[in-house]
């Protein structure tokens, strides 16, 4: 077994691809008039919180690098970095990715760090690099212990997370439509993922895939787009703001305020962080599963198509 194994690190050589890809999305919107809208603010925030991602990543990247360490010096095996290996690595991460993303949207305290991707009210390829200052803080990490105590080495596994964070990049668009058939059936798309970034009744909490579609279609959280409902990109309650650090911290104000409330029972007051958002002990505000509730008594015809879940 050993420690000493490098991968590239794929997301930094990818930044002159992202910036052509923007540049070539922004062209076309403005030459055909079609396939979404940049707004200047709105895409300058997007680019600052992905800069201090970067940045976040740098200053607290070795809290994780450390963790998976001893994990690797404490597991008996190595499954070395093979080819074959490579392939399952991804795919298995990609399992990881899934649910990790479906705890970001169940768990408020994860749902803190990873609401700011979903703050944008537009969707374009500067979306997609909206990402979080303060992922270290959910401790989401422990996610991929079983990856490494299975023999995946660290590296590696990281490795394939980077290469599924430069697949999403590209999902973030209205500028393609629909893919062939036999490719929305398996992998990740726009139109996809455009359901995920939708404020919709319908759309909320779907679609959690990274790479691979058919997990949500096996675990029950996949909801078509509709051509009948353009999606609403934002969140159920818009933040109103383009101020970078109100976007990176607001749900982390919003947690501990809530908690601090005076009367609350410590489970109560755990509950705040743990519960999904929109959980309140006096019942007074509503969560995803029941606005979605409420949709489906008001439109019951949309019961057996909709495709909603418990997701």
């Amino acid at each position: 077994m050993t420690d000493q194994i490098t991968f590239p690190d794929v997301v930094t050589l990818a930044v002159p691809f992202f910036i052509a890809a923007i540049l070539a999305e922004f062209l076309w919107i403005h030459i055909s008039g079609r396939g979404g809208r940049y707004e200047t603010r709105d895409a300058l925030t997007s680019l600052i919180m992905g800069a201090g991602n970067v940045a976040s990543g740098l200053v607290l990247g070795f809290i994780a690098w450390g963790f998976f360490m001893v994990l690797w010096r404490v597991t008996p095996l190595d499954l070395g970095t093979s080819w074959p290996i490579i392939g399952l690595c991804f795919v298995l991460d990609d399992l990881r990715y899934y649910w990790v993303h479906r705890f970001g949207h169940r768990i408020r305290w994860v749902w803190a760090s990873h609401v700011n991707h979903h703050s944008s009210q537009h969707y374009n390829l500067t979306t997609a690099l909206r990402q979080t200052w303060t992922y270290t803080f959910t401790f989401m990490m422990v996610v991929r212990a079983p990856l490494i105590l299975l023999g995946f080495h660290p590296a590696l596994v990281l490795f394939c997370g980077g290469l599924n964070l430069i697949y999403q990049f590209w999902i973030h668009t209205e500028a393609i439509g629909r893919m062939p058939r036999w490719f929305e059936a398996v992998m990740n798309t726009p139109s996809h993922h455009r359901v995920h970034h939708g404020r919709n009744a319908r759309y909320l909490d779907a679609n959690y895939a990274g790479v691979f579609i058919i997990w949500d279609k096996l675990f029950g959280t996949f909801v078509p787009e509709q051509d009948a409902e353009k999606v609403d990109y934002g969140l159920v309650v818009n933040l109103g703001t383009f101020n970078p650090l109100r976007v990176a911290f607001h749900e982390w104000v919003a947690i501990f305020r809530d908690m601090a409330q005076p009367g609350l029972s410590l489970r109560q007051r755990l509950m705040y962080a743990v519960a999904p958002p929109g959980w309140s002990h006096d019942g007074s505000r509503d969560t995803t599963a029941g606005i979605k509730a409420k949709h489906l008594a008001r439109h019951p015809e949309g019961r057996g198509s909709a495709g909603f879940t418990d997701g």
